[in-house]
């Protein structure tokens, strides 16, 4: 066999190679599944033995829907609910962890009370199933982090919760905890990125720097209002060309954190605006 017969079979073998890889890389996206980890929540129960479990096998599958579709209305959804009553039957395993491990049992109800995190694995092809049956599909494809650029003002001080913020630090580990629970993931600017964009405590932030598909930037304020009493979080993003402004009243960080991104959610996924 000559010289180019052989450098000809090479560059036939590359350039399937190539196709293979553009295809694995783009085109077939939508095709492949989501990652087992969308198909699993831990939610907190009181106790082992069946009285809390099939209560928690019904909210870990609400959890599950709205992380694998991306659609934070079916939580709510009377379709779910109906669904949730006989989650049993989608369930592949589930474990507890002790909540309170290590603390001696000091009533006479031993275990039977304590708390204990339950975490409940579904079977992905029959909750993918289930939501063909409510309209819905998985949200497939890269996902992205969400970055908060917020004004925190409330108790006497003000500050931008930025990564390297001391006074942030309860708040980014709750932000951090409700993106995980929507199946996202959190990234805070550094202070050095905020002065770079100009940032300043006080006012509304307008950060230089734009939503992608990598990360979606909601800029905001967080303030707490001793008259409602609760916090006020006032949120605006813009998304493939679009803004979209919306907000809550009275509350604790925690929902406050939820709002925002139960909004981003719903954009990137395509779903429409915020609540």
């Amino acid at each position: 066999m000559g010289r180019g017969s052989i450098a000809s079979r090479w560059a036939t073998l590359l350039v399937g190679m190539l196709v293979a890889a553009v295809g694995a890389a783009g085109g077939s996206t939508a095709a492949q599944p989501l990652g087992i980890e969308y198909y699993q929540a831990t939610i907190i129960v009181t106790g082992t033995d069946t009285r809390s479990r099939p209560t928690g096998f019904a909210q870990a599958l609400r959890a599950v829907v709205v992380t694998v579709s991306g659609e934070p209305r079916l939580h709510d959804d009377p379709r779910v609910g109906a669904l949730a009553a006989r989650a049993d039957g989608l369930v592949t395993s589930y474990s507890y962890v002790d909540r309170m491990a290590g603390r001696p049992v000091h009533d006479e109800q031993g275990t039977r009370d304590r708390p204990y995190d339950l975490t409940v694995h579904f079977d992905p092809a029959k909750v993918d199933a289930a939501l063909a049956t409510l309209g819905e599909h998985p949200w497939r494809g890269p996902r992205p982090a969400v970055l908060p650029v917020l004004t925190v003002e409330g108790f006497g001080r003000s500050y931008l919760l930025s990564a390297e913020s001391p006074a942030g630090t309860e708040q980014r580990a709750a932000f951090a905890d409700v993106a995980r629970g929507f199946g996202m993931t959190a990234r805070f600017p550094s202070d050095a990125e905020l002065a770079a964009w100009d940032v300043a405590v006080g006012r509304f932030p307008t950060p230089r720097v734009a939503s992608s598909p990598a990360q979606a930037v909601v800029a905001g304020t967080l303030e707490f209002q001793e008259t409602l009493p609760g916090w006020v979080g006032s949120w605006k993003m813009r998304w493939h060309g679009a803004e979209y402004i919306w907000g809550i009243r009275g509350v604790n960080y925690d929902q406050a954190f939820r709002d925002l991104v139960r909004g981003v959610v719903r954009v990137a996924s395509g779903h429409g605006a915020p609540d």
